[in-house]
Order: structure tokens, then C-alpha cells, then sequence
């Protein structure tokens, strides 16, 4: 590998930058080529993957806060800025505060005292206008007519009265109008009074000093705002070493040092240094472990116990191969004396049937031969085996013909011809017509089908290729079991039917495969193996599920049956 190594997760090694949104989330997706040796030898350390990514973003985040401390960025001047930004923003809220109260206390003043419009001004107008209140009260008491002072005096004084009644008129006129002057000029002076009280002309009257009072009231009260927003702005000053802004300003500095100082590599005793030394012993120890010079490494140890189970694996090889070539030579053997007999052919018939026969009783069927029997049509033998479906099948009763052929130069045209005159003479739904391996055309597949009928090439003398003849005959017995309920098919699943028919014939055109692993055991055993495993697994899964759709056909014509 060259020097170059790429962070896992990042995607492929370009040297550009991208960044996205995903769902609203921030996020950012660097592709990078690193070419320096030693952080690409600290990466290749790691297992490719999530490993290797946190230990890149780990680093890649401390060299981030590293390169920003060494570039002097220092977040007092953010902190002063938003500190400033604040007072301006709590004095405005002071001012707007201040003036609110100024505007509800003149408005409230205003309210009681304007002179033209004011509650306590229309009250005290209300008291001293002519025809008011208070002249109105007076002249009740003290009027000249029917005031309660005349009635008093006219009660006491009057010219009915007893003191007049003692005194006589004409002796009593300076006395009773120097009374009456003094008590006029009594009264005028106490009006007097009164209106001088509530008079704003007169600093001394009460209206005067209550308007006073209210004024001093308002001016302390602006002055303890004052103070108190000085107090605030001093709190957030830098010129005083007390105040709060200033030691928020230390405090940051402090931090700032204490993490310079642990992303320091001058420093020995830093984190960033510690943290190299890890990273370093690391290397060496993993370098230690992955090298072949060292007999006592990891990796040569992995090396021996390797070509220890290659070298026995070999020898195993090695028997098997002989043991196969041994059981070749001997079938071979025995399949050049069968040929050579001039009874081949009769005998490829007769095992067709020995396995058709063996295969019906193990599935609950009937297998008959009728080679030496005529059928429907006159002085026709035509139709090798013919297997009737069992009672507990979905279709009980339903004829399957068998012809087999070991002939050379027998074309698939003319099988094709024979199995349809078959099914005819032996009154059959479905036909089929095995071809011996040996004699069989060129090209032609292990198992297949073609409309009704199912073609397979079998091998008496070669046990794999007896699944061929199993496919092949539970090919026919889906087909026969689907000729015999059509007129119920609405309720059945016939296109999951015709899947597993075409998934069987797939598997079973896959098993050639197989056969061409075979010419090659020593190369391909593992392979021959593997796919014979998935054929079975397949084949399995595809015969339980044709199994399952037969008992729904069965059910089906059940229920066909029952409700006649």
C-alpha cells in the first residue's frame, strides 16, 4: 500500500469538501487523503470501520481544539461584547422603566391636580365658586334671610327675642351693629383663610407644600434609580479588578492556560503528551505483533498454525482424491460390461420402474408396470409404468405415465411424440419420459417440462443424480394434481403452484452445476458441497410449500364435494 490511507466513513479519497442538511441536523462529510506516514500508520492500526472512524474524529477533533489555542482565540472579547450588549440592553430597560413611571405619576398627577382639568382643582372649584359648595353651606349658616345663624340670632336677638324683649330697640342699635359688623368682618376673614390654603400662588398654603412633597418624593426616586443602575454598570466593568465582569475575565484566562497547557507536547505531563507516548507504545506493540521477522510475533504464529491446517487439509485432499479415483475406475468399469450387453435397454426399463415403484409406496401411490400390457388403443403397449395418486392425495385417483427409453439417436421430437401417445393409450393426465444419461440427446436439460409432460435424464448408475428423478416425479404430480382440479381452481393457489413448479425446474437445472464441479473435486470440493447444500434447502422449502398448496386443494374439493 502507498501512503495513503482514507478515513473510513468519509467515502472515497478526493481532496474536496462537502457539507449537507439531513432532517434538519447540521452536519459535515470530509473526504480525505492523509499521505503523512506516521498518522497513517496510527490508522492502519486500527480495524477498518467504526474503530478506525471514532479514532479519526477523536483526533481530528483535538487538533481542532489545539489549532484554534494556538491561533490565540480568546472568548473574553465575546463574553465583553455580549456583557456591553446587555448593559445597553439593561439601561434601555432602566430608561424605559423610568420614564413609564414618570409618564404614570404625571399622568396621576395631572389627573388630581391639573388646573384645568384636574380632579382636586374641579373639587376645590366645586368648595370656593360662587353659588359653590361651600358658599352655599355658609349662607345656610350664616346667609341673611333663612340661614340658621339669623334664625339663631333672629331667635336670640330678634326683635322677639328675650334679650330684645329686655333691651330696648332704640337703646340696643349701636350695640346689635357693632355685632353685626364684627361677626361680617369674622366671617370674610375666615373665608379668606380657607381660599389662602388651597391657593397655589401662596408658597405656604397647604396645596402648595402637598404639591412640594409630591415633587421631592419624585426626585428621590429617579435619584435611587440612578444609583441603583450605577451600581449594575460598575458590576460589569474591567477597569475594577472586583467586579463581577472582571473575574468572569480571570476565570476564563485560568481555563484558558490550564487547557494550553494539556494540548501542549512540551510538556511531558500534559494530556496531548500522554496521549502521544499511549498512541506511540501502541504502535510499536501492534508493529511488534504484526511482523514475520519476530518467530515469537502473532503473526507468525497465525502463519504456522495456517500451514499446519493447509498441509492436513492437502494430505485429506489427497485420500479423498485417491479414494474417488478408485470409485470412478469402478464404476467406469461397470458401466462399459453394461453397455456391452445386449440387454441395456430392457434393463434402463426395468429400473425405471424398480425406482418408480420404490418412490409410489414411500408417497402413498400406486406404481403399476404395463410394458407387456396393451392399453386403450388396439395392439399398443406404448406406456413403460402408469402411477395412480393415492387416496389421501388432492387428487385421488389421477394416472401418471412413465416411458424410458436408453436407445441412441432417440431425438426429444419423437419422446415427446411416444409420452403423448402414452398418456392416450394408458388414459393419463400427465406424462413422463425419462432418457438414459447415456444415450440421451446433446444439450438437453436434467429436468423439463413441456405443457403437460415432464422430460428428465437419469443415471441408473449415478446416485446423485436420482434428485433429477424426484423433481421430475413431483413435476408430474403437481401437474396431474392441477389437470384433475381445474374445475376448483378458484380456490386454490394455482400461480403459487406454477412458481414452485418453475423455482423446482430452476434448482434442478442448477444442479448441472454440480455435475461440472464434480469433473473437478480437488479444485471445487467446498463448491460442490455449498451448492448441493442450497439445492436441498430449496427443494426442501419449495416441496413443503407445493405440499402446502395440495392440502388447499384437497380442502377445496372437500368443500366442492360437500356442498352438493
Amino acid at each position: 500500500m502507498d501512503e495513503t490511507a482514507f478515513l473510513n466513513g468519509f467515502g472515497p479519497a478526493v481532496d474536496d469538501l462537502s457539507t449537507g442538511l439531513d432532517n434538519g441536523c447540521d452536519y459535515l462529510s470530509l473526504q480525505l487523503a492523509v499521505r503523512d506516514p506516521e498518522v497513517v500508520a496510527v490508522l492502519q492500526s486500527y480495524d477498518e470501520g467504526e474503530d478506525r472512524h471514532e479514532f479519526a474524529v477523536g483526533a481530528l477533533k483535538i487538533g481542532v481544539l489545539a489549532l484554534r489555542q494556538a491561533r490565540g482565540q480568546v472568548d473574553g472579547n465575546v463574553i465583553q461584547r455580549e456583557c456591553e450588549r446587555m448593559l445597553s440592553f439593561l439601561d434601555g430597560q432602566l430608561k424605559s422603566h423610568g420614564s413609564q413611571v414618570n409618564e404614570r405619576l404625571t399622568t396621576i398627577l395631572r389627573d388630581y391636580f391639573d388646573p384645568d382639568t384636574g380632579r382636586f382643582h374641579d373639587r376645590v372649584q366645586r368648595l370656593v365658586k360662587q353659588d359653590g359648595e361651600l358658599e352655599q353651606l355658609l349662607r345656610r349658616q350664616i346667609g341673611r334671610e333663612d340661614s340658621e345663624l339669623c334664625k339663631t340670632l333672629a331667635l336670640h336677638f330678634g326683635q322677639q327675642s328675650p334679650l330684645m324683649r329686655v333691651l330696648s330697640p332704640t337703646e340696643s342699635d349701636g350695640l346689635m351693629a357693632a355685632m353685626r359688623d364684627t361677626l361680617a368682618q369674622q366671617l370674610a376673614s375666615q373665608r379668606e383663610a380657607v381660599l389662602k390654603e388651597f391657593s397655589l400662588d401662596v408658597e405656604s398654603s397647604a396645596l402648595s407644600r402637598m404639591v412640594g412633597q409630591l415633587t421631592e418624593s419624585q426626585g428621590d426616586l429617579c435619584l435611587k434609580l440612578q444609583k441603583q443602575i450605577s451600581v449594575v454598570v460598575r458590576e460589569f466593568s474591567l477597569d475594577e479588578e472586583n467586579t463581577a465582569l472582571s473575574r468572569l475575565v480571570k476565570r476564563v484566562s485560568q481555563a484558558q492556560e490550564t487547557i494550553t497547557k494539556e494540548f501542549s507536547l512540551d510538556d511531558e505531563a500534559s494530556a496531548l503528551s500522554r496521549l502521544k507516548s499511549l498512541l506511540e507504545a501502541t504502535n510499536n506493540s501492534v508493529n511488534s505483533q504484526l511482523t514475520l521477522d519476530d518467530e515469537s510475533s502473532a503473526l507468525a504464529r497465525l502463519r504456522r498454525e495456517v500451514l499446519g491446517i493447509l498441509e492436513s487439509h492437502g494430505k485429506t485432499a489427497q485420500e479423498f482424491q485417491e479414494s474417488v479415483k478408485t470409485a470412478l475406475a469402478a464404476l467406469t468399469a461397470k458401466r462399459g460390461e453394461a453397455a456391452q450387453s445386449t440387454r441395456h435397454g430392457l434393463d434402463f426399463e426395468q429400473n425405471v420402474i424398480d425406482y418408480v415403484m420404490r418412490e409410489a409406496q414411500r408417497g402413498g401411490d400406486v406404481a403399476e408396470p404395463t410394458q407387456n400390457n396393451t392399453g386403450r388403443i388396439r395392439n399398443c403397449k406404448t406406456g413403460d409404468c402408469v402411477v395412480r395418486l393415492g387416496p389421501e392425495s388432492s387428487a385421488p385417483g389421477g394416472q401418471i405415465v412413465i416411458e424410458a427409453k436408453e436407445a441412441k439417436g432417440y431425438p426429444l421430437p419423437e419422446a415427446l411424440r411416444e409420452i403423448d401417445k402414452a398418456r392416450e393409450n394408458r388414459d393419463a393426465q400427465v406424462g413422463l419420459f425419462v432418457f438414459s444419461k447415456r444415450t440421451a440427446p446433446e444439450h438437453l436439460k436434467p429436468v423439463t417440462r413441456y405443457g403437460g409432460d415432464v422430460v428428465v435424464v437419469w443415471d441408473a448408475d449415478d446416485p446423485q443424480s436420482d434428485v433429477y428423478f424426484d423433481v421430475a416425479l413431483t413435476l408430474a404430480k403437481c401437474l396431474c394434481v392441477r389437470r384433475t382440479t381445474e374445475k376448483v381452481a378458484q380456490a386454490a393457489d394455482l400461480n403459487s403452484i406454477d412458481t414452485a413448479i418453475l423455482e423446482i425446474l430452476r434448482t434442478a437445472e442448477s444442479l448441472e452445476e454440480v455435475e461440472i464441479c464434480a469433473g473437478t473435486i480437488k479444485v471445487s470440493c467446498e463448491k460442490i458441497l455449498n451448492r448441493v447444500r442450497i439445492a436441498r434447502e430449496r427443494l426442501h422449502s419449495k416441496a413443503t410449500e407445493l405440499q402446502d398448496r395440495v392440502a388447499d386443494l384437497k380442502h377445496a374439493l372437500d368443500g366442492d364435494v360437500a356442498a352438493p
